[in-house]
């Protein structure tokens, strides 16, 4: 046996109810709406509709906005998203007359959509037609569903800002001034991010000071550009420019204790125009406030509920795991390295989803030290990166048994590699799954599957060839069987006594080895039968295990 190999994914998955792994912020915006109005253009609001039991219940609404047929809503709405669940939702736009009321004679259906959450989550941008009722098309109308997920550690800020020495823009009266931010994204587009009140008849306004996901400020990047846009409000929806002016939230970040962070508030034209043109008044970040939000994710390895809760005083279930069997296979390799990989989780810089990346986040070597090296970088990796899912083992099957096809090429019986996986969960990718198996039987590989905590493991027990033989989706029958399932409840010695159902327990470590590691001798003696390769001379270095511990994802 050669290197081993652990591969952690620090996802978490309840038993039970679905559980929230994530919110989604959805933004609206329309095109082409039917104007409705006589004198004026319509005054849109959209109304977001769950569906309940199969009825459809009201979730939130946008503001109006005042004679606009293409309007781009401020509303910001937030939703829990379950991944394993069809989440419907429609979407409907009415022209609003005096109240806010929908359902009067006195509003106007301008149209309206149906799709499901993850629909919406997967395209991140989905733009569908507005139909009226019996599914005739509303004119050429349009409506834009812009999605971000906020999950994990994404942080929350919230901003206030105000403005001195506005420019006036009316006649009779002062500027009703209010401020746009939109977020310049890698394509160039702009995206808006906050809409501010309206303050009536003011050239210095204070807008009431609101919070922001990171995600959505700035994409969890501090240096991407913020177009930010003053305006004079006007009731008609011609509101006239006052300025723009571009920021970072770097730059907002330099606000310190009694300092404010000010912009030149200006007219791109006027500053053509006007030899001696400074600005059109000036924009202030006068408090700048920073929170992290782990609500979004059930697996949190603060909380004390989570499978992946660091105790200062005990391991664990997946440390105890990795260290009962680690421990054992540590003595047959010749290097006491150990690559430690992880999937299931979104990861630095950019954080999206991997299901095979390095959890020392160094892909150009990802061993680590001993087991103890492994642990550590486990206990490193999990402030860094944002639990998710789904739950796919595949992908990590499949490298490690290319890995063991170049020691295939070997002709001695000097290397053979154990796979360890740590899950909490069944795996989402059972197809995909049963067919990398069935390709990893060829190879120098067994596969230990240790399930952690309380969910319910009954269909795992399908990787285990003890009941029958595995099969791929094909139908193709595995050459020997390499996979060993246990529940790691099966070896706690102690009831629990907390609180939390999913707080670590006593178990048996040296039980949890024994069994998981007993039919690995008779998996190695097939694997090499079927190749006609001989036993070695017993050498010290002639045995070497390659183990890789994978947790589970989080259900959504």
């Amino acid at each position: 046996m050669n290197d081993v190999l652990e591969a952690i994914s620090p996802a978490t998955s309840l038993s039970g109810p679905a559980t929230c792994v994530s919110k989604v912020e959805l933004r609206v915006s329309c095109k082409g709406l039917l104007d409705r109005d006589t004198l004026n253009k319509s005054d849109p609001c959209v109304i977001l509709m769950v569906q309940n039991n199969g009825q459809w219940t009201e979730l939130d609404r946008t503001e109006v906005i005042k004679s606009n047929l293409h309007p781009v809503f401020a509303k910001v709405f937030s939703w829990d998203y379950y991944f394993e669940e069809v989440q419907k939702l429609r979407i409907e736009v009415y022209d609003i007359h005096g109240t806010h009321s929908i359902g009067t004679r006195d509003d106007d259906f301008l149209g309206g959509m149906e799709c499901t959450l993850g629909q919406i989550v997967a395209q991140k941008r989905m733009v569908k037609p507005l139909l009226l009722k019996y599914g005739k098309y509303a004119g050429k109308s349009t409506i834009t569903v812009h999605a971000e997920e906020i999950s994990g550690n994404n942080g929350y800020v919230e901003l206030s800002f105000c403005a001195k020495k506005l420019d006036d823009k009316d006649i009779f009266s002062k500027s009703d001034p209010f401020l746009e931010i939109y977020r310049i994204n890698d394509d160039l587009s702009e995206q808006l991010v906050h809409r501010t009140e309206v303050i009536k008849n003011n050239l210095n306004p204070v807008w009431e000071p609101f919070k922001v996901s990171l995600i959505s400020l700035c994409s969890c990047d501090a240096e991407r550009k913020l177009k930010c846009l003053v305006w004079d409000y006007d009731s008609r929806g011609k509101h006239d420019f006052i300025g723009e002016f571009y920021a970072t939230f770097r730059d907002m970040q330099n606000i310190s204790s009694g300092n404010k962070v000010t912009w030149d508030c200006v007219n791109p034209k006027y500053k053509l125009k006007k030899r001696n043109y400074k600005n059109s008044g000036v924009v202030i970040l006068s408090n700048l406030k920073v929170a992290i939000d782990f609500t979004a994710s059930n697996g949190d390895p603060r909380n004390s509920c989570s499978l992946h809760y660091i105790n200062p005083y005990q391991p664990n279930e997946y440390l105890k795991a990795l260290i009962a069997v680690g421990e054992i296979c540590q003595d047959y390799d010749s290097d006491k390295r150990f690559s430690a990989l992880g999937f299931g989780a979104r990861i630095p810089p950019n954080y999206e989803v991997s299901h095979d990346f390095a959890i020392n986040f160094n892909p150009e070597d990802d061993e680590c030290e001993e087991i103890q090296g492994v642990v550590e970088a486990y206990q490193n990796c999990l402030p860094k990166i944002q639990l998710y899912g789904p739950t796919n083992v595949s992908p990590i099957i499949n490298r490690i048994a290319k890995l063991a096809a170049g020691d295939g090429n070997i002709e001695d019986a000097s290397r053979y590699h154990i796979l360890l996986i740590l899950t909490d969960g069944v795996v989402t990718d059972m197809a995909d799954t049963r067919e990398a198996i069935v390709r990893g039987a060829y190879q120098p590989l067994s596969i230990i599957i240790v399930g952690v905590g309380n969910a319910d493991f009954t269909d795992m027990q399908i990787l285990d060839g003890d009941d029958g033989v595995l099969r791929s989706p094909k139908g193709e029958p595995v050459l020997r069987d390499i996979v060993q399932f246990v529940p790691f409840r099966d070896f706690k010695t102690s009831p629990d006594k907390s609180s939390c159902s999913l707080s670590p327990l006593q178990a048996s470590p040296a039980a949890l080895a024994k069994c998981v590691l007993a039919e690995v001798p008779k998996q190695v003696v097939e694997y090499y039968s079927h190749r006609a390769i001989s036993p070695m001379c017993p050498i010290s270095e002639s045995l070497t295990p390659v183990l890789t511990p994978i947790a589970t994802t989080p259900t959504k």
